[in-house]
């Protein structure tokens, strides 16, 4: 999968889940989505992913298995640039991955929208989205 996004195939990445697998970001805030269902809603959000960020890098990556032989938990740091800013960043994930049958079923994605959105360039809206949604 890795390598997949580094090559920015993001067709092949989205192949990678089961037809009914999930993705699930706990952590999303704003107008991203909390949960993906199904292989084509995975598709389609990774679809413009290249026109955002351009990953050149995936370092520190460890694996760490459970008791579970279908669930490992994987963390790594991606680095690169924001095509708006052409700034560079750093962004650092946890993900609890469960594979059925060689795909993806639950993709867990512990990342920071606040680190997203500040090496996007899109820090202030995102403030402004969440202050919207509780006032």
């Amino acid at each position: 999968m890795i390598d997949l996004m580094l090559a920015k195939d993001m067709n092949a990445v989205a192949d990678m889940w089961a037809p009914d697998g999930i993705a699930e970001f706990p952590f999303a805030a704003g107008s991203s989505p909390r949960v993906l269902h199904g292989r084509e809603e995975v598709r389609a959000y990774l679809a413009h992913y290249p026109e955002l960020m351009d990953m050149k890098d995936m370092a520190a990556l460890t694996v760490r298995p459970t008791d579970r032989t279908d669930t490992a938990v994987v963390e790594w740091t991606a680095t690169g640039r924001t095509v708006a800013t052409s700034r560079p960043y750093r962004l650092d994930y946890i993900v609890v991955l469960t594979v059925r049958d060689g795909l993806i079923a639950l993709y867990r994605d512990y990342w920071s929208p606040l680190s997203v959105a500040a090496a996007a360039g899109g820090l202030a809206g995102l403030i402004d989205s969440l202050e919207r949604e509780n006032a």
